[in-house]
């Protein structure tokens, strides 16, 4: 049995326990294997084994990646958890299932006009800016209630959940709470939060998709020299 593939089952083991201990059940954690910078070589001992879920975060990687792969595997979900910028976003809903990073009203209305241009509706995630931080972009959470309903009623868009990144110098828990909270709050049924290092926290407080990559496959040599911040976006009314 591969490393990867083993790593996918303990990973799958513990979330089973600490899922088991929670007393209000919500939906089980799906997770989504972030394969992003590997070789699809690399990737391919967990798609043999039947996994489902895989994220990745550049458009133009996915294509020459996933392209034959999902044709041969129609099972797989593949999920963009980047950055998505709008030049991309025709490309990205050819390729991608999910889209995990919806933070603005024109990267809404974008993948509004691309879905009915190609005829076809993909489930997003509303990326909340959940600790607040300039450097992040992100729906503010004062906003959130009002952003989803309008890409729920003006732009038909399929608003299935909320996506977050805490800040990387505190503990995700108190941020993980807020998410849970206002999940509850939009009546809204999926969260995708947890990574590599926090996802049991996630699924205490109602993470439906979990984004472990390294926990996976391995350590990312450029990890060390990548900058995660990106440009505060803001909220767009019409």
């Amino acid at each position: 049995m591969h490393d990867s593939y083993k790593n996918l089952l303990a990973i799958q083991s513990e979330i089973k326990k600490e899922f088991n201990n929670i007393n209000n059940k919500s939906i089980y954690p799906e997770i989504i294997a972030v394969s992003k910078t590997f070789p699809i070589e690399h990737i391919k001992p967990v798609i043999d084994q039947g996994h489902i879920h895989f994220g990745e975060n550049k458009v133009q990687e996915a294509e020459k990646k996933w392209v034959k792969v999902k044709d041969k595997n129609p099972h797989i979900k593949l999920h963009f958890i980047g950055k998505l910028q709008s030049n991309k976003v025709k490309s990205a809903l050819k390729v991608f299932d999910y889209i995990h990073s919806v933070d603005s009203c024109k990267l809404a209305e974008t993948i509004a006009k691309q879905e009915d241009s190609l005829r076809k509706k993909i489930k997003l995630f509303v990326q909340i800016n959940i600790g607040e931080e300039p450097q992040k972009s992100g729906i503010k959470i004062s906003e959130t209630e009002e952003f989803v309903k309008k890409c729920k009623e003006e732009m038909s868009l399929n608003i299935i959940g909320l996506m977050c990144l805490p800040p990387i110098n505190k503990d995700s828990v108190e941020f993980f709470l807020k998410m849970k909270n206002l999940k509850k709050k939009l009546n809204i049924p999926h969260l995708s939060m947890g990574m590599t290092s926090d996802y049991l926290k996630a699924v205490q407080y109602e993470s439906t998709f979990l984004r472990i990559g390294t926990k996976i496959f391995g350590e990312r040599s450029w990890l060390k020299n990548f900058n995660f911040s990106f440009p505060v976006t803001k909220f767009c009314k019409s």
